[in-house]
């Protein structure tokens, strides 16, 4: 499937749904409502369930963007499959947690070892939005101030500063 403003395949999964990790996160379903959603039996890593990889392979895409609850297992465990498949893989490493920082330093080694490139929500979002000159850019904005409150203060005194100089014309 296609996120709404862009052309980039959304695959979500969910490795129990019905067991002790529940179901996919609300949130994301509601910020990518038309990702395909892949339901897994149990498996660990998304990579071990062959319906998982035959809708990543679908999409004809080499390079991938992978988040998940926990960076070290959600995150890891199809990265390096992904990788060793012959992919590129970015891990968006904000967008995943651990249950501490050991783990997280322990995995980013492990993944700048394996040749998977850690990244940053933001440095997702730069990526594809690459210039302000596109008609989505107000939503980009939003996006950029989800991301980071002190962009969203940024442009909020931007945009008052932009009143006000309206009105004193």
């Amino acid at each position: 499937m296609r996120t709404e403003n862009s052309r980039i395949p959304v695959i979500t999964t969910a490795s129990e749904p019905n067991g002790p990790n529940g179901p996919l996160m609300s949130e994301l379903a509601h910020a990518a409502p038309k990702a395909l959603y892949v339901p897994r039996k149990g498996e660990v890593n998304a990579w071990d369930n062959p319906d998982f990889v035959a809708a990543v392979r679908k999409t004809g895409r080499k390079t991938l963007i992978m988040a998940g609850v926990w960076t070290s297992v959600c995150v890891m465990f199809p990265a390096l499959d992904a990788k060793a498949a012959g992919y590129k893989v970015y891990a968006v490493t904000d967008a995943s947690g651990d249950p501490s920082l050991l783990a997280s330093s322990t995995t980013i080694a492990r993944f700048v070892q394996a040749g998977i490139v850690p990244t940053s929500t933001n440095a997702v979002v730069s990526e594809v939005h690459r210039t302000w000159n596109r008609p989505d850019a107000p939503e980009i904005a939003k996006l950029y101030g989800l991301i980071s409150p002190n962009y969203a203060a940024v442009a909020e005194s931007f945009n008052k500063a932009q009143a006000a100089a309206r009105q004193s014309e």
